[in-house]
């Protein structure tokens, strides 16, 4: 299955490939706590959405955070509309896999979820994480309003402040208005709560961010 991921390269929009007009299915709710994956969200909901390399284990890293409502795996930030797994893994439709998170902002901050999204993977490897190269694994921060844009900013600036003092690097994570979201397929909606013992390449740098540290006022 890992063969088939091998462009680390974006494409350019005229050689992507030409996907479908309708969404591929996919599962209609959660595996762990049955919540709608599509919605109805619950009314103050807001969403969040990352990519940090394999989705699978990007996912797992959201969906007990207490106040998360519902997390699901797809494909943003590419050109091909609603691409399948096979399609994406090309390196042909510019997409990166992405785990979007709905959350309650009364119980959990957008900067607690960044903390997660900083500390869970290597944000300075461009378009790989561990093992797995390829555009669907470069790190991405896709934000739903101008405060998570200036949360997001802010926090690598911070998070890059640290990695510097370590010597690591630079940052290469995309901060971009969040594009379309594409639900993948049904067997990779919380693939690890499923396969226990799957696959995860997912590593931090060992270096906690200095954000989302403090309690969410009511």
């Amino acid at each position: 299955m890992f063969s088939m991921r091998k462009s680390a390269e974006m494409p350019a929009r005229d050689e992507a490939l030409p996907g479908r007009g309708d969404p591929i299915p996919t599962a209609e709710t959660h595996f762990l706590n049955g919540a709608p994956l599509k919605g109805p969200y619950p009314a103050g909901a807001e969403k969040a959405m990352f990519g940090l390399g394999c989705f699978w284990g990007a996912e797992k890293r959201f969906w007990d955070i207490p106040g998360v409502y519902v997390t699901a795996v797809g494909y943003a930030a590419g050109y091909t509309p609603n691409p399948t797994y096979r399609e994406v893994c090309t390196g042909q439709t510019g997409h990166n896999e992405v785990v979007l998170v709905v959350y309650d902002p009364k119980q959990v901050s957008y900067e607690q979820l960044l903390k997660v999204f900083w500390e869970s993977h290597n944000p300075t490897h461009g378009m790989r994480q561990g093992n797995d190269v390829g555009t669907q694994y470069r790190s991405g921060i896709y934000v739903f309003s101008g405060a998570q844009r200036d949360a997001a900013e802010a926090a690598r600036a911070a998070y890059q402040a640290e990695l510097s003092k370590r010597g690591i690097g630079e940052i290469t994570t995309e901060i971009l208005d969040a594009p379309e979201f594409y639900f993948a397929e049904d067997y990779h909606q919380q693939y690890l709560a499923k396969n226990p013992d799957g696959y995860c390449g997912l590593g931090g740098t060992g270096v906690s961010c200095p954000v989302g540290t403090g309690v969410v006022a009511d």
